[in-house]
């Protein structure tokens, strides 16, 4: 068996922007949650095949609560990392932020991913260890192990 590679943080970090039409919104003539979700599992797909380099699935989806009202012709900007790694499971961070024109950032929504990347087969294969660079980074591989803890509970709860 070959030796896993080793990447960071930065080397997936993706961020993307999109300006809202019209298009875009729900009949209360704002954002329409479903295409956030649509576009925040896009992100996360591209941290994720950046980290395993490879094809994933995306297996759940943690916390969806929408903070901010998004109009059209506001510019929406997703943020999305790696914080944790396991054996084929990565758990990718997605900071949803609405732009003003004066350049400021509000937040929208901040959702946990986990990931699993698969092999030609459609089985899970091992993923890159994740070297962790700063102390930020030390904390949120901490807070993922916590959420990865309650996704157990949940599961064996039948959640």
């Amino acid at each position: 068996m070959s030796e896993l590679k080793i990447k960071t943080v930065e080397d997936s970090k993706t961020e993307v922007s999109h300006l809202l039409f019209s298009k875009h919104m729900n009949s209360a003539g704002r954002l329409f949650g479903g295409q956030l979700l649509m576009w925040i599992d896009e992100v996360a797909g591209i941290v994720a095949r950046r980290h395993c380099e490879g094809n994933l699935t995306t297996a759940c989806i943690d916390n969806l609560q929408f903070k901010e009202p998004c109009y059209e012709n506001d510019v929406i900007v997703i943020i999305g990392y790696v914080t944790h790694v396991g054996r084929s499971s990565m758990e990718i961070r997605i900071d949803t932020y609405v732009e003003r024109p004066d350049g400021s950032r509000h937040p929208v929504n901040r959702a946990f991913f986990v990931m699993v990347a698969l092999d030609a087969n459609n089985k899970p294969v091992e993923v890159p260890r994740l070297k962790i660079q700063t102390i930020d980074e030390q904390a949120k591989w901490d807070a993922a192990e916590k959420r990865i803890e309650l996704r157990k509970q949940r599961r064996d709860e039948g959640f």
